[in-house]
Order: C-alpha cells, then sequence, then structure tokens
C-alpha cells in the first residue's frame, strides 16, 4: 500500500503526481500483467536472451558508424 502524506495547503495536483511516481517506481502494474499467465523458464530465458542480442546489435551498430 502506497502512502503519500500531503502538506498543509500542497496542491493536490502535485500530490497526484508524487503518488504516480511512486506508483511507476514500485513496478506494480508490470508485476501484475507479467503473474497475469504462466510464462516457461524457458520462455523466459529465451525472451531474455533475444533482447540481451538485440540490445548488443544497436550497440555494435553505434560504435560503427
Amino acid at each position: 500500500m502506497l502512502i503519500i502524506p500531503i502538506k498543509d495547503g500542497e496542491n493536490i495536483d502535485r500530490a497526484l503526481k508524487r503518488f504516480k511516481r511512486k506508483f511507476d517506481r514500485t513496478k506494480t502494474m508490470r508485476s501484475l500483467r507479467e503473474n497475469k499467465e504462466f510464462t516457461k523458464p524457458s520462455v523466459r530465458k529465451r525472451k531474455q536472451m533475444q533482447k540481451a542480442q538485440y540490445v548488443q546489435a544497436i550497440r555494435t551498430n553505434e560504435e560503427k558508424g
């Protein structure tokens, strides 16, 4: 549960902005979506390897050109 202390006279928009930022940093929605369906460990590892290869290819292209 997220608790956002609000000071006297503080603008509600500013408090909402702090809440949204804190919510994003806790990665709550990401974990909920991830746990929605089961993924096999082999599939998870394969996806991680593909992402690493993609990032590596981008970095080598930046170094070349």
